[in-house]
């Protein structure tokens, strides 16, 4: 096979070589499958899965379990919840992070995913302190 002049010739040898393949594949199946009765279901077949519900623990929700000990997420949560509660600057050095992260973690993690109440109130010198409301 010799090598293409050009991209227009390489195009055309390669269509040309693909017009005369023989389809090998059978034709494409509908998009939508079609529909089928529901299985029957054998007597006695809900004691597995009753079973099995029962030996499963109950879910806590996010809230209760809090996190884990010594993420950052635990540092933010204990520090949110002393009797003062826990200022900007003071979420910053704990975590390392940006000014909008600690926020953006504050406003999605923490109340919204953990469906924690943040308080936020500005100290007479004017910086703001969060805490979560029990």
């Amino acid at each position: 096979m010799s090598k293409f002049t050009n991209r227009n010739v390489g195009v055309g040898r390669v269509w040309k070589a693909l017009q005369q393949l023989s389809p090998a594949v059978a034709p494409h199946s509908p998009a939508v499958a079609p529909a089928q009765a529901p299985a029957a279901r054998r007597p006695g077949s809900n004691k597995k899965r009753a079973s099995a519900a029962k030996a499963t623990p109950p879910h806590h929700s996010k809230a209760e379990a809090g996190a884990r000990e010594g993420s950052k997420k635990a540092v933010v949560l204990a520090l949110l919840r002393r009797a003062g509660g826990a200022t900007l600057g003071e979420l910053m050095t704990a975590t390392g992070w940006q000014p909008h992260s600690v926020r953006g973690f504050l406003s999605g993690a923490v109340t919204k995913k953990m469906g924690l109440v943040v308080e936020s109130t500005k100290r007479e010198d004017g910086e703001r302190v969060y805490r979560i409301s029990m």
